[in-house]
Order: structure tokens, then C-alpha cells, then sequence
């Protein structure tokens, strides 16, 4: 093999192999709903069967953020792409493909792992490893990959279910994933692991295992029982607690695969706060009104009126690139996180709503949570040294995986039993989402307030050198006597 691809170190062909690596499974995370009748029907799948295999992907997805950390301390990082790369493939041809459940499950579930191995392999050396002047289109493309991707799902699942097929879209995203694929060999470079004296971490990684996989089981089977009972409970409760005492172990590890302790202080603390509660109740709401919708329209006219929340991340990249590099970044996830509370609470208000009320609504939420999540992971990655992005960029889209993607089935199951009727319970899960946006927002300014902070200007050449970008004080230093709001003097 080349140790040098003809396209290596050009930022264009670098960023669009990004793009192609993170835009499958994106795109059918948020496509499967209107075209998921057609794969049972097709496939002859139980509803049990099509919930596990969207749990289990999801799983996948969230473990794959522990997982290739720990890949990447000890194995070359670029020739490990290559074989995420190829795993994606191979999974989007067996999902597209698929002439059975297992065949789809299991080629499904290889397309969650595989995006966010590419994710955290990819993602973090293309912040870095490109002048400071490139930044600004690394966060743009950042956004519009993963949230433009999962609000244009809607309308592309829309599409195919105006086709009564599935096929289309499921080859479409395997051509895409042959792409991917290309691109990574076209520009590799023979990247050595990143620590070869770091300590392996078998232990978190089979608790991430065990806790993802248990969790997103449980929220499948509550969707398909709808039933309070030990089989749906036990997975779900026990997979969120073994997460938890995973995030415990490697906060007092001496030496851990997850740098939780780092994290610990004002800054990212508020923005992991954020992304968690703008992940959880963006996703939520659009889930929710999706099945109030969906009986008043067809999947394409649904899909259509979720088309603004495309347009407003697509708007919110193009202001978030102005704002990057100033202190202005700081207010911008506040703001995002207003808006996807108005948004929220346009949806709750008029129930059901009108078509119009919708439109806004939608778009308002595509504001609010472009607005939100990127700048508040990037908040998070600039308190620490740039050498640490790639674990910090782990431990957030865990942790905003698990937000988003067993949040949400969770609530509909509250929906669709609580209440006199299916309408008013929706309309309660959709004030429980409006209560965590407001929640994200008003812990992200008492942290700030009583942290002392005054946002600052990230320092980016700073950063690039190998120091954080600004100086975030230890939590609640204003009641702490001991604590300094100030940076120490070097």
C-alpha cells in the first residue's frame, strides 16, 4: 500500500470523504420512519424486529464513539479507516440487499457502528490537521453533515414511500459508502497510532458495550410492548446505570480511555449540559409530531413539512461560521437553544397543529438545534488541548447519542399511554421536551454566572499550538473560596 494517496492533504477531497463517511446512516436514521411499513411488509418483519434493528444500529452507533478512541491509542489510525470503511460498505450492501430480518438487522446495526468509528477517526484530524484559516468550513461542514443529513431524512424517506420501495434509497446509500470508501484511500496518509504508551481499556469498552446494547434493547422493547414490566425495565434502567458507572470509573481512573475528569470544569461541562438537552429534545419533538402528522398527511407531504428544519440548519451553518471565531459563539448555542424551545412550544400550543405552525416550527427547530449542539461540542473541545479532540468529541457524541436516540422512544411510549387520548398525551411528551431545552439553557447560564465567566474569544492559533483555547474555571468557582475565575499566570 501507498503510504502517501495523490489526494492527501487537500482540504476539499479530505472534507468530502467526511461527508460521504457520515451522511448514510444519518440520513436513514431519520428516513426509516415513513418507509419503515414497506420493510416489514417487503421483508416480512415483526415490529419487533424493525424496533431492534433501529435500536441496535443506535447502539452501535453510540459504542462506536468508545470504541475507536480505544482503536486509534494503539493501531494506525488511517489504515483502521480503511477498514471502517469498508465494514460500512459491506453493511449498507447487506441492508440493501437484505432479503430477510437478520440481513437487514445485521447489515443495519454494521451501518450505526461504522459512522460514528468514522466519525471519531475522521472528524477530529480534519479540525486539526489543516491551518487555522480552514477551521471555519471544518464547523460548516461539521453542522450541515450531521444535522442537515437527519433533517433532510424526513422528506427522502417521504420519497420512497410515495414509491411504495425502499430499495432506492438503501443502494443510493451503499453507492455513497463505495464513495466514502474511495475517498479514504485516495487520501491516505500512514498516520501512526496515537498513544502506543496509553493503557488498554477492555473494561470501558465492554461496559459501553454492555450499557448501549442493554439501554437501546430496553427503549426497542418498550416501543414495540408498550408495557411497564421487567423485560422492557430491566435493559432499559440497567443499561443507563452501567453508562453511568462508566462515566464514573474513567472520571477516577488514573489513567482513562475517556478524559471525563478534564471535562469537569465550567465551560465544557455547560456544553456537554447543552448538546445533551438540545440532542434529546430536538429529536423528541420531531418524532412526536411525526406520529400526530402522520395520519392527516401523506409521507412525502409530511416530508415536506420538515423541509424548513433543513433550511434553518443550513442558515444557522452559514452564521455560525461568522460567529466562530469570536465570543459571539458562546451566545449562539444560547440563542439556538431559545429558539428550539419556541419551536417546541409552537408545536405544543396548537394541537393539532396547522400546516403553518408547523413550517415555522420545524424550521425554528432546525435553527435551534444547529445552533446548539456544534457550537456547544466546540465550546467543549476548546477548553482542552487539541491533542484531546478526538476523546473530547467521544465522550459528547456518547452521551448525545444516548440523549437522542433512547430519549425519544421513551417519550412517544409516554405519549401514546398517558392521557385521554393519543393527542393529549403527545402534547405532555412535547412539554417534557420543552422543559429540557429550557433546562440546558438555564443550567448553561447559572454554570457560566456562577463560574465567573465572561465569554471569551477562543485564541485559535493558541489551540493549534497545543494549549486550550481559553482558561475555563473550575465549576461553581464563585462559591468555591479556593477557586479562581481567572487563568493562572505562566
Amino acid at each position: 500500500m501507498s503510504r502517501r494517496g495523490p489526494f492527501a492533504g487537500h482540504y476539499p477531497v479530505v472534507a468530502t470523504m467526511v461527508v460521504t463517511a457520515l451522511i448514510p446512516y444519518l440520513v436513514l436514521s431519520a428516513a426509516l420512519g415513513p418507509i419503515t411499513p414497506i420493510v416489514q411488509q417487503q421483508l416480512g418483519m415483526s415490529t419487533e424486529q424493525i424496533n431492534l434493528a433501529t435500536g441496535l444500529a443506535n447502539a452501535g452507533y453510540a459504542l462506536g464513539t468508545v470504541l475507536s478512541v480505544q482503536l486509534a491509542q494503539h493501531l494506525p489510525q488511517r489504515r483502521m479507516l480503511i477498514i471502517y470503511a469498508l465494514v460500512l460498505v459491506a453493511g449498507s450492501l447487506l441492508a440493501a440487499s437484505a432479503t430477510g430480518a437478520i440481513q437487514f438487522i445485521t447489515g443495519h446495526v454494521l451501518q450505526g457502528l461504522c459512522t460514528s468509528l468514522l466519525l471519531i477517526a475522521a472528524v477530529p484530524p480534519l479540525v486539526t490537521g489543516f491551518p487555522p484559516s480552514k477551521i471555519r468550513y471544518t464547523a460548516v461542514i461539521l453542522n450541515l453533515s450531521i444535522f442537515g443529513a437527519v433533517a433532510l431524512g424526513p422528506l427522502i424517506g417521504g420519497i420512497q414511500a410515495n414509491y411504495h420501495n425502499w430499495r432506492p434509497l438503501f443502494w443510493i446509500i451503499a453507492g455513497i459508502s463505495i464513495l466514502a470508501l474511495l475517498l479514504v484511500l485516495l487520501t491516505f496518509e500512514d498516520i501512526p497510532p496515537a498513544d502506543l504508551t496509553s493503557t488498554r481499556s477492555p473494561l470501558a469498552v465492554s461496559m459501553a458495550a454492555v450499557g448501549c446494547i442493554a439501554a437501546f434493547y430496553g427503549s426497542a422493547q418498550l416501543l414495540t410492548k408498550q408495557k411497564i414490566e421487567a423485560e422492557t425495565l430491566g435493559p432499559l434502567i440497567g443499561g443507563v446505570l452501567v453508562i453511568v458507572a462508566l462515566l464514573i470509573q474513567q472520571y477516577h481512573s488514573k489513567r482513562p480511555l475517556l478524559i471525563i475528569k478534564p471535562l469537569t470544569t465550567t465551560m465544557p461541562t455547560s456544553g456537554i449540559v447543552v448538546a445533551i438537552c438540545a440532542a434529546a429534545a430536538s429529536v423528541s419533538a420531531i418524532t412526536l409530531s411525526s406520529v400526530l402528522l402522520q395520519d392527516r398527511y401523506s409521507p412525502l407531504k409530511l416530508g415536506l413539512l420538515y423541509l424548513p428544519e433543513f433550511g434553518g440548519a443550513f442558515i444557522t451553518a452559514i452564521l455560525f461560521a461568522i460567529l466562530f471565531t469570536t465570543k459571539g459563539l458562546h451566545y449562539f448555542a444560547l440563542v439556538g437553544l431559545a429558539c428550539l424551545s419556541a419551536g417546541i412550544a409552537l408545536l405544543a400550543v396548537d394541537m393539532p397543529p396547522s400546516t403553518i405552525v408547523v413550517l415555522i416550527a420545524t424550521g425554528l427547530i432546525g435553527v435551534g438545534v444547529g445552533a446548539s449542539v456544534t457550537p456547544a461540542l466546540f465550546i467543549a473541545g476548546f477548553s482542552l488541548r487539541n491533542a484531546a479532540l478526538q476523546r473530547v468529541f467521544a465522550i459528547v457524541e456518547l452521551m448525545r447519542a444516548v440523549a437522542a436516540f433512547m430519549i425519544a422512544p421513551v417519550l412517544l411510549y409516554v405519549a401514546l399511554n398517558v392521557g385521554s387520548s393519543a393527542t393529549a398525551g403527545i402534547r405532555t411528551a412535547l412539554w417534557v421536551c420543552l422543559g429540557l431545552s429550557v433546562f440546558g439553557a438555564l443550567v448553561g447560564v447559572a454554570l457560566y454566572t456562577l463560574g465567573g465567566v465572561r465569554p471569551p474569544k477562543p485564541a485559535l492559533l493558541r489551540w493549534f499550538g497545543g494549549e486550550a483555547a481559553w482558561y475555563s474555571p473550575p465549576l461553581l468557582a464563585r462559591l468555591r473560596p479556593n477557586a479562581s475565575t481567572e487563568a493562572p499566570e505562566v
